[in-house]
């Protein structure tokens, strides 16, 4: 059975900064430290971590929100696509990141208790403190 969980985490760097960095090629490969491929548009498909992660967006409100289709090479086949929702709000010292994950297969634990800080939030909080 699938589960959802929620994530957040503080970046130093404005919501439109890390809203422009998540949904660019060359931004989000430097925040992951991995090749990436995104088309920046609603029903635009993306490729992320090195081709660990592949999806689609669905939904985007610049500066503000993110909504993505997420599967990783560990979902089995028989999976559906996760979710992803990421909300940019601004706050001192930069822009509180809360991450939305639904829809997560069963045994995927992994993303939500070290998957996302380790790939997503502590590189993405370097990227953003060398920018300052």
């Amino acid at each position: 059975m699938a589960y959802d969980f929620v994530l957040s985490t503080v970046l130093p760097a404005s919501p439109q900064a890390v809203y422009d960095a998540w949904m660019s090629s060359e931004g989000h490969g430097e925040m992951t430290l991995t090749e990436c491929t995104i088309d920046p548009r609603v029903g635009g498909e993306y490729e992320v971590g090195d081709g660990y992660i592949t999806g689609r967006t669905t939904a985007l409100e610049p500066g503000r929100r993110i909504v993505q289709t997420w599967r990783t090479s560990e979902f089995a086949d028989t999976d559906a696509d996760s979710e992803i929702e990421v909300l940019l709000e601004a706050v001192d010292g930069g822009t509180r990141l809360t991450l939305h994950h639904r829809h997560v297969p069963d045994g995927q634990t992994d993303y939500e208790h070290g998957g996302w800080q380790d790939n997503y939030f502590e590189p993405m909080r370097d990227y953003f403190t060398a920018d300052v």
